[in-house]
């Protein structure tokens, strides 16, 4: 595949480490084009990550992450150059969703392959896109969820839901399942 078929990321400062690390590498390690973007951020910038872990509490953890570096300028972006959308979680899409443009540019993925993973659900609920859908997310994002109109399905944190086009997940230990069920939603097929 060439690097024609473009995939668009939305990050934040604390997005989840893994979360968006783990997704740019392998797509792009498959071929596809992956456009990192932040509001008010510019292609070279970074997001600040956090790394987010299961260690016994009754929730996560979380730590310094790495520095991601923008590969593209939020204010240039076009959502019809784009075959999907990715949104991770951790702590950005909490303040994501306040972004008039961002919820615009989740309304525009309705639609279109769509895949989100953690706390990515407060995003979608905050833009109206999960009505009538089978999401999963963090336990915490449920009740989000539910308001939004969509159905929380609780799932094993290694697991994903595929409804339709919209791929969802509850953490990052479901990255093997949650990205080869994109991958199909994408059309895509791997042969070894």
């Amino acid at each position: 595949m060439s690097n024609d078929v473009k995939l668009l990321l939305l990050a934040g400062d604390y997005v989840e480490d893994y979360e968006i690390m783990v997704p740019y590498q392998a797509l792009t390690m498959l071929g596809y084009r992956v456009d990192v973007v932040c509001p008010g951020k510019k292609v070279g910038e970074t997001v600040l990550t956090a790394i987010h872990d299961f260690e016994g509490a009754q929730t996560y953890s979380e730590k310094p992450g790495h520095l991601f570096k923008l590969n593209a300028t939020f204010d240039a972006i076009d959502t019809d150059d784009y075959l999907g959308l990715i949104v991770p979680g951790g702590r950005a899409p909490e303040y994501l969703r306040l972004n008039p443009r961002v919820i615009e540019i989740v309304q525009a993925f309705a639609d279109r392959p769509m895949a989100a993973i953690c706390h990515g659900a407060q995003l979608l609920a905050a833009a109206q896109v999960i009505k009538g859908r089978r999401v999963s997310a963090y336990p915490a994002c449920k009740p989000e969820v539910e308001l939004a109109g969509g159905t929380y399905v609780e799932v094993e944190v290694t697991d994903a839901v595929t409804d339709g086009e919209l791929v969802t997940a509850p953490a990052w230990p479901a990255h093997p399942t949650w990205l080869a069920q994109f991958l199909k939603v994408l059309g895509a097929t791997i042969t070894i």
